[in-house]
């Protein structure tokens, strides 16, 4: 069922915005202080292109307090806006029972966009 609504989310616009998420992390890697933040959109493109079946995690990796003040960064540069967004996809896909499947994953982006750092996505294919 999860390789349906993978194909269903590509046809309906997520193979768009996995793209988008995917060139916005190559031009924040271009430059040398925007890699963690690459590596950041890089972890939302994946999710956006495998949104069925993955989990988000709480990463294992020693990142220790720094992941405050760069979520804190993350939000105020572009962050907020990226988590409103999913959060407007997600209430109006839930207006009908057939998108409420698809809503429920702008609300798992939602989560991740709002704060990336100290977070994992793992996709089960």
């Amino acid at each position: 069922m999860k390789i349906l609504g993978n194909l269903i989310w590509w046809l309906f616009g997520g193979l768009e915005a996995a793209i988008g998420y995917f060139s916005g992390s190559l031009a924040l890697a271009i430059t040398v202080i925007g890699i963690p933040w690459a590596w950041q959109t890089f972890k939302i493109g994946l999710l956006c292109l495998w949104p069925f079946g993955a989990e988000i995690h709480p990463s294992n990796s020693p990142n220790g307090c720094i992941t405050i003040p760069l979520n804190i960064l993350w939000i105020l540069f572009g962050g907020f806006w990226a988590f409103l967004m999913h959060i407007f996809f997600g209430c109006l896909l839930c207006i009908t029972i057939i998108g409420i499947p698809f809503g429920k994953q702008h609300f798992k982006m939602a989560g991740l966009s709002l704060a990336p750092f100290g977070k994992d996505v793992i996709p089960h294919f």
